[in-house]
């Protein structure tokens, strides 16, 4: 690095730290410390080390940064501003407020140039193993000796806060395993948290606990830009398996009477510190300060990250004359393209009944691996019982990324994370599978991909008291509605293999997170299932069986009491009952639907309202009303045979007619 690169870095490092004290003071809300004290890493990156183009954030070829410590975000924001991405300066002055394009932490989707959103501590470490991953599995499906397409890095900065998060122990576990060699972790060691000094609650030897993992470790000055770039060029240069880089850093550097303290954690400095900073880093008084060297610097830089941008198109224009099988295959990744007679082609998969849900979803997992090159699977340890591995396909391993199934092992929220970096390459359609109880330990992450709109699908089986024998610790009851109350989430549960087929063209479709809840115990076919999604799932809910006069009963019920709910159907018509039969395996789409529709459902004098769901019966009395009957599992089960539990708790046909004949 010659004398005048550093000079100017330095000067942009000053800059970065007077945008994030000014801007945190103006919303008098926010984390001044992280920026401040990683202003020159900042720099360097931006500056310098990052292979990126500002005028397009979507470029391919791209090196990703992931802040994981999303609350010092004012560093991205900087960086983003000066370095050209569509962050205005006024951008910065309203960072914090409402409808700003600068919100508390970073949020993909909403400001260019953030690659996921970031907050909830040492989830972005998880994201960036899952970006990593991704992009090992496109280089190695799409890369030629003389075209490497997908040789870019992912740059994770995380905090103290997300070294003491389990999650990060969990991805960089995973990582290490795999051996991602274009993976760079970097530690923002400034030994403070928000409630004091580490040394308080966080003392562990993280070197050695990344030695242990199998990353490369390095350490290195965060204040000297020589010695960030002698670290991080020879990462770049000759990186074999993961990075963990230690910067040793000062929180909020440059004020005189709150660095290296907790007090420039999670507040605003206050003015008059502010003023002295500003003094004590030799800048001038006008808030929102940049040097016209620093914008200078940024548009020249431009032009050469076109210029990177160009030689990687060049590149890829040769490769796709050379490769136009690639090529095709790369197009339809890139768009997860679906096949036109996709809706056909799986209503008339044949999958025979009495079958359990997870069974009928491996056998549908089976046939759009055939069909779909972007369709990636992976098991929390679980593959064997929630049936997601495509035994067709290799698994993935330590240098050989060219399979479509991921061993997560027992790592659920690491789990959740990766699938979200691996929706985020834009070319990989996750799904993976656990224990639809173990959804709890996801289920942050679930909440951040539900943010980002990522779409990833979540194939949770063992769905009810009715596993059996597991007993309650495994059996799910508050899982339906805790999933159904988080924003954007299509939570399907399907009642037999016709609507389990049709849940996976929902979840094809649908370009967000979709979680399916999946049986353990085998389901007979249920009548009138078989019909077009546009008449069925894809309705959210449909009437399964109308009525042929005024109905004195409507029965409503999902997945496996789908089939109860009929039995319980024709015993009440045998009594002269007119009876209305609803299956409602998406609340989601069906709340999308318009309100003729949905009233043409649950509108008007429709008799008395039943709705049988063997989970909690919070949630159903906006469709059955206050006098409706909700069946429901309202307790934890027991460890039982799933027929004795149906006795036990009510599932059965006599006990729901004593109820609603009373």
């Amino acid at each position: 690095m010659d004398d005048a690169l550093k000079k100017t870095l330095a000067k942009i490092a000053n800059t970065i730290r007077g945008l994030a004290m000014d801007a945190v003071q103006k919303a008098n809300s926010g984390h001044p410390g992280l920026p401040m004290g990683c202003a020159e890493l900042g720099a360097y990156l931006w500056g310098y080390a990052l292979r990126y183009n500002p005028k397009d954030s979507n470029w391919m070829g791209r090196d990703r940064f992931i802040l994981s410590a999303g609350h010092g975000c004012m560093l991205q924001y900087a960086t983003l501003h000066l370095s050209g991405y569509k962050i205005s300066l006024d951008d910065l002055k309203h960072f914090r407020q409402l409808h700003s394009n600068t919100p508390g932490h970073p949020e993909f989707g909403h400001t260019d140039g953030i690659e996921v959103t970031t907050g909830p501590l040492g989830q972005g470490v998880g994201d960036g193993v899952g970006l990593a991953l991704g992009l090992k599995i496109l280089a190695t499906k799409f890369n030629t000796p003389k075209q490497p397409l997908f040789d870019s890095k992912v740059f994770v900065l995380a905090g103290d806060g997300c070294m003491m998060e389990g999650v990060s122990s969990e991805a960089s576990s995973l990582a290490g395993y795999l051996q991602l060699d274009n993976l760079i972790l970097i530690y923002d060691s400034n030994k403070i948290c928000l409630d004091g000094p580490t040394s308080e609650s966080f003392v562990e030897d993280t070197k050695t606990r990344y030695k242990a993992y199998g990353f490369e470790v390095y350490e290195c000055d965060g204040q000297d830009l020589e010695a960030i770039d002698a670290v991080i060029s020879s990462i770049r240069a000759h990186q074999e398996r993961p990075a963990f880089v230690v910067l040793h850093t000062i929180i909020g550097k440059g004020s005189p009477n709150k660095q290296g303290t907790n007090k420039a954690h999670g507040s605003a400095l206050g003015p008059e510190e502010v003023a002295l900073a500003k003094k004590t880093l030799g800048l001038p008084e006008e808030d929102f300060y940049v040097p016209g060297a620093v914008r200078s610097f940024f548009e020249e830089k431009q032009k050469s990250d076109a210029a990177l941008q160009a030689a990687w198109q060049t590149l890829f224009d040769a490769w796709s004359k050379e490769n136009p099988e690639r090529r095709a295959e790369f197009d339809v990744m890139h768009e997860k393209r679906l096949p036109s007679n996709i809706e056909s082609d799986l209503r008339g998969l044949a999958i025979k009944a009495p079958i359990a849900g997870r069974s009928a979803s491996a056998a549908v997992i089976k046939h759009l691996s055939t069909i779909l090159p972007f369709l990636y699977g992976g098991s929390a340890d679980l593959s064997g019982s929630d049936l997601t591995m495509m035994k067709q396909f290799p698994l993935l391993s330590p240098g050989h990324f060219a399979g479509r199934n991921i061993k997560f092992g027992v790592r659920e929220f690491a789990m959740a994370c990766a699938a979200s970096g691996l929706s985020r390459t834009d070319m990989i359609l996750p799904f993976v599978g656990t224990f639809l109880t173990f959804s709890d330990y996801m289920r942050n992450a679930i909440r951040l991909a539900c943010l980002m709109k990522v779409q990833v699908i979540y194939h949770f089986t063992h769905d009810s008291i009715f596993l059996g024998e597991d007993g309650p610790t495994h059996q799910p009851v508050e899982h339906y509605m805790s999933l159904r109350t988080i924003p954007n989430l299509h939570f399907i549960r399907p009642g037999d293999q016709n609507e389990v087929k049709m849940a996976w063209l929902a979840a094809l479709k649908y370009k967000g997170p979709t979680a399916f809840s999946l049986t353990r115990q085998n389901l007979p076919e249920v009548p009138g299932t078989d019909r077009p999604y546009a008449e069925g799932v894809g309705r959210g809910a449909y009437i399964l069986k109308r009525e042929d006069r005024k109905p004195d009963f409507t029965l409503v019920a999902t997945g496996s009491e789908l089939h109860l709910a009929h039995d319980v159907m024709l015993e009440l018509e045998k009594r002269g009952k007119a009876v209305r039969l609803i299956s409602m395996p998406c609340w989601e789409l069906f709340e999308a639907q318009d309100k003729a529709y949905r009233d043409s459902l649950f509108g008007g004098d429709i008799g008395k309202r039943v709705s049988i769901e063997a989970g909690v019966a919070q949630g159903w009395y906006k469709y059955i009303g206050r006098e409706g009957i909700a069946i429901s599992q309202d307790g934890f089960g027991a460890s039982a045979p799933a027929s004795a539990l149906a006795t036990e708790f009510g599932f059965t046909v006599e006990s729901i007619l004593e109820r609603v004949l009373a």
